[in-house]
């Protein structure tokens, strides 16, 4: 079970590991030739409208409810009837995003000012970002379907290429930047096109592998549809359920258009650097785990599906954790590294660096967050992470009124991380309560070791980093040399802690709980 599942988070996290690094490309390029300016934080705005609901409609709330649905129906009924369901899925699910697009370019001045109050007293930097949100908005048309065609794929256990596709979007936006904006009367709105063109890429993309399965079918809209009927009854709660860390990154952005020019950007540079152990590492799992959930709970097997939660949550523990920690000790060195350049200052640096380090400490509840709610999306129970969902979104709000004011942008980071840590907190709670989840044996000693694996890393990079004016004194090739060293010598601290202590990786990647519990009991640590 195990290693299928741990071949397919590769596949994912490699796919996905590409996307990121062009992403990184694609921001380096942004932050060069745009900086932290009121185009860039125009730009943001008009690309995080469409983007929230991409991950609200697309890869939250429709994914979440479409997968277990199409699981369920490719376990019980033939080829034939799968086929006709996406066809009919489809149509409903292209009227609706055709009609919220219309909806959306419409109300572009409307939405700007819900969505960032702060630039209406701006009129150039408002203007500039009802532009540019008429021109991204219909990116959500085709990421939508895209989506569906992913959902597909998934599960049929093709991973690779609908984790493969945001590749399209960098490149979109690398081409846009570098090639259309000197063309245009405001430069920066050669992203928005790139964003649009990125949308329609990821579309084309993938249905030739949808083709290639047989389940390639003409949209037909049928809201009387049992299965539709029911993918639409679960999108309604998983609307929240699914993207509370969106919806609170929407309300930093709100505040953020009351502080200081470049706070926008500040965190949505702080934002990206954490997107990616997130979506290599913990979007991957989610992804693969999924389908195979959907399919356990279909088939009432209650022992593989604990099984499945807890290899999951244990490569959290081993991936997540010193993910979050080692980008917190080395945000500076990275954002200096990578974005530096040009219109990005030594000072917005060390701006994006305080954000950044609120943002990473809560890496690893971002990805608890992924890996637990699928725990109960794949169980068709949509309701329960809506309710936990809204009152961790609330206590989030709350948090950023609370802390703006002292630390003002990075306070909206540092609110988002303790509201992810009480979401996590409280999903994990209800999955015990109901007896859905078990903890397999060896979590006592396995956390122990954790612990001490994370803690020599975090003294290792402490003690020998620097401060972060020494990294900004060297030239661009010093840093990237520095920071490649320091990136191996912490992963090499770490795992070499972990195998001296008894951990046996191997055994813990492929899901052998039994194994892990007995190289503990040896050691002298016991397990619980």
């Amino acid at each position: 079970m195990s290693k299928q599942l741990l071949r397919s988070t590769f596949t994912v996290g490699g796919m996905t590991l590409i996307s990121r690094i062009l992403g990184f490309l694609r921001d380096m390029v942004v932050a060069r030739y745009f900086g932290a300016s009121n185009g860039a934080d125009a730009f943001f705005v008009a690309f995080r409208i469409p983007n929230f609901l991409r991950r609200l409609f697309a890869e939250g709330s429709f994914s979440q409810a479409f997968v277990p649905v199409l699981s369920e129906q490719k376990t019980l009924y033939g080829h034939d009837e799968v086929r006709a369901l996406i066809g009919h899925v489809a149509g409903v699910l292209g009227l609706i995003v055709v009609l919220i697009t219309i909806l959306g370019v419409l109300a572009a001045p409307v939405l700007v000012m819900v969505f960032a109050p702060g630039f209406v007293s701006e009129p150039t930097r408002y203007g500039l970002t009802v532009e540019m949100l008429h021109i991204t908005f219909p990116y959500l048309t085709f990421i939508s379907l895209a989506a569906l065609a992913g959902g597909v794929l998934n599960t049929y256990g093709r991973f690779g290429v609908p984790a493969f596709t945001p590749v399209f979007l960098n490149l979109s936006m690398i081409a846009g930047a570098l090639l259309l904006a000197p063309h245009l009367e405001h430069p920066v709105t050669g992203l928005a096109w790139g964003v649009l063109l990125g949308g329609a890429l990821q579309l084309m993309v993938q249905l030739p592998f949808v083709f290639r399965l047989g389940l390639l079918a003409l949209p037909k809209p049928s809201f009387q549809n049992a299965a539709v009927r029911k993918i639409l009854r679960l999108m309604v709660p998983t609307l929240f359920g699914s993207s509370v860390a969106q919806i609170n990154l929407l309300f930093d952005t709100l505040i953020a258009s009351f502080l200081v020019m470049g706070s926008v950007s500040w965190l949505y540079y702080s934002d990206r650097l954490l997107e990616f152990p997130l979506g290599v590492f913990g979007i991957a799992i989610a992804t693969v785990i999924l389908p195979k959930l959907s399919a356990d709970n279909a088939m009432r097997d209650a022992e593989s599906f604990t099984r499945t939660l807890d290899w999951a949550l244990r490569l959290v523990v081993l991936i997540g954790v010193p993910a979050g920690l080692s980008l917190a000790l080395l945000g500076g060195p990275l954002l200096s590294t990578l974005f530096q350049y040009g219109e990005f200052s030594a000072h917005d640096t060390e701006m994006a660096t305080r954000s950044l380090m609120a943002f990473s400490f809560g890496l690893p509840a971002f990805i608890f967050i992924k890996v637990l709610v699928p725990g109960f999306y794949a169980r068709q129970d949509t309701k329960t992470p809506v309710r936990i969902g809204i009152f961790a979104m609330l206590s989030n709000m709350v948090l950023n009124v609370l802390l703006v004011f002292p630390l003002a942008h990075a306070g909206l980071a540092l609110a988002t991380t303790l509201s992810a840590y009480l979401n996590a907190g409280l999903l994990y709670r209800t999955l015990r309560r109901v007896g859905v989840y078990h903890p397999l044996p060896g979590w006592g000693g396995f956390l122990t070791r954790a612990a001490l694996a994370n803690a020599a890393m975090a003294i290792v990079l402490w003690w020998g980093t620097g401060s972060l004016a020494s990294w900004m004194a060297w030239s661009v090739l010093a840093r990237a040399a520095h920071l490649v060293l320091w990136i191996v010598v912490c992963m090499g601290v770490y795992f070499s802690v972990l195998i001296v202590s008894g951990v046996q990786i191997r055994s813990l990647l492929l899901g052998r709980s039994p194994t892990i519990a007995a190289a503990e009991k040896t050691a002298g640590l016991g397990s619980q």
